[in-house]
């Protein structure tokens, strides 16, 4: 008698909703947007010498929010070139005193434009608005106070070593955290005497232009902070440009690659923040109710679009049973759908072809074996969505155990001791961040002290702070961003 085909797509599991929430959309009455934006060189919006332009999208619609410029190699050279004047002639010679006003002045000006930003930024990339109100737009305007309390105590920072400035760092961004990784990158450079072109991911360009306006607003001295927009190529261009002092990268592992190849024999100094694929540890002593929700905030609340994401999850086998079904009772809970509605969890996939790319990895984890779980929620017709996701019956092999997805899907994996747990968490390519949730103190120490990632979260996961440096290990980058460490990488010591 034939065997019957075993379907990998586990059926659906009934858990109730308790609670419907009425629409509580955020206003976008408040908000200025350009129909069309230029180029932001040596402190004015100047037309694209490639008289090319490029459209952005709402994600959660499908629709049309601006136009804007594409840079070219010359408009490239026009940006590097207008900020070595700017380097050579004003900001270098700044005391550090000033240049940290100057660094005050634009943190107060983000809090003031905080509701403005925040709506941006989940137009134009699909986040949830409060995760963009509650923690980007916030750590944003953070990172530029803890830099600009730097800027006059380099000596202080650095003692001994008399640390200089670079000169031009060129700084490429990706879609995730777009005003955060500008602040991220534009905060140390400035606090350290650099002068900077910047180039945000084309999915997300819209709040590093409204930083433009706010720079410009603030009065910073022409070319000191340059901010132009393209895809692939504008961004090779800052890469291979003579005149810059420094490169530093937030992105892919592949383009990553890339850029180390082609800064090879020279002496520009890079950073590179690269791809990651985070385990969440659950132990049996931890508090399972605790660390079900911090495994939902890892990895569905931000629709998995963070580098650090916790997109693979190792739990105890004796207490799987309860995590996996506590997982699905919460992941019915979830609330998909407009990113600006203040009730929604989940919000909106950057681009179509980020969805594209999450239903193809999800496909080949169904057809490897895995068990495929999906909420039962309902997705709007229009837009770009992807419902959240766990996939259990996993092999350490399996493509989505070791592949970077950047969507809101979960792969869950079993242990039964602490050194098999330290073996599969260190059992791929990347080595970024991670998560140990115990009640024991000596297990944190001894996990963390053995698992390969730059960052470790021990009973939460995804906080983050700009006195703490980030960065990892393996195919996960080459040096650290914030704190001390991301202030070192714009020095010469």
């Amino acid at each position: 008698m034939a065997k019957k085909k075993q379907n990998k797509r586990a059926p659906k599991l009934k858990f109730s909703n308790k609670w419907a929430y009425s629409a509580a959309p955020e206003s976008t009455d408040h908000i200025e947007l350009k129909e069309k934006y230029d180029l932001f060189i040596n402190g004015k919006f100047v037309k694209p010498n490639s008289k090319k332009y490029f459209t952005t999208i709402n994600p959660a619609t499908e629709k049309k929010i601006a136009s804007v410029a594409e840079a070219n190699e010359s408009d490239v050279d026009k940006a590097v070139k207008a900020a070595r004047k700017a380097y050579d002639n004003t900001w270098s010679k700044m005391p550090g005193k000033e240049r940290g006003k100057y660094l005050y002045r634009i943190a107060r000006m983000i809090q003031e434009r905080a509701r403005e930003f925040s709506v941006i930024e989940s137009m134009d990339g699909g986040k949830p608005i409060r995760e963009s109100r509650d923690v980007d737009v916030p750590l944003a305007a953070a990172h530029f106070f803890y830099y600009a309390g730097w800027a006059d105590k380099l000596n202080y920072a650095f003692p001994g070593v008399h640390p200089r400035s670079m000169g031009v760092a060129g700084q490429i961004i990706p879609w995730n955290f777009p005003l955060l990784m500008a602040a991220w990158k534009i905060a140390p450079a400035l606090a350290a005497g650099n002068t900077v072109v910047l180039k945000p991911a084309e999915t997300t360009p819209l709040t590093a232009l409204k930083l433009a306006e706010l720079i410009q607003e603030a009065e910073l001295p022409d070319g000191i902070v340059n901010i132009i927009t393209g895809a692939g190529r504008t961004g090779a261009a800052i890469t291979a440009h003579p005149q810059l002092n420094k490169i530093a990268f937030t992105g892919s592992t592949d383009v990553g690659k890339i850029i180390q190849n082609a800064l090879a024999g020279t002496d520009k100094k890079y950073t590179l923040e690269l791809g990651g694929k985070a385990a969440n540890i659950i132990f049996e002593d931890a508090s399972i109710d605790m660390a079900v929700e911090g495994i939902i905030n890892g990895i569905f609340f931000n629709q998995g679009h963070v580098c650090c994401a916790g997109s693979r999850l190792l739990v105890q086998e004796s207490v799987a049973e309860e995590v996996i079904h506590k997982l699905k009772e919460r992941m019915e809970t979830l609330v998909v759908g407009d990113p600006l509605d203040k009730n929604t969890d989940v919000g909106a996939i950057n681009s179509k072809e980020q969805l594209k790319k999450i239903k193809s990895l999800v496909k080949i984890g169904i057809n490897e074996g895995g068990n495929c779980y999906q909420s039962s929620c309902s997705v709007p017709a229009k837009g770009f969505w992807f419902k959240p996701t766990i996939f259990t019956d996993v092999a350490q092999s399996s493509t989505i155990v070791q592949e970077e997805i950047f969507g809101p899907v979960l792969a869950i994996q079993t242990f039964r001791t602490v050194e098999e747990a330290i073996e599969k968490a260190n059992n791929t390519p990347y080595g970024l961040s991670g998560g140990v949730w115990t009640d024991k103190g000596s297990k944190i120490f001894n996990v963390t002290g053995k698992l390969k990632a730059g960052v470790m979260w021990a009973n939460t996961f995804n906080k983050f702070d700009p006195t703490s440096p980030f960065g990892g290990y393996k195919e996960s980058g080459v040096g650290r961003e914030g704190g001390l460490h991301g202030l070192s990488a714009y020095v010469h010591v």
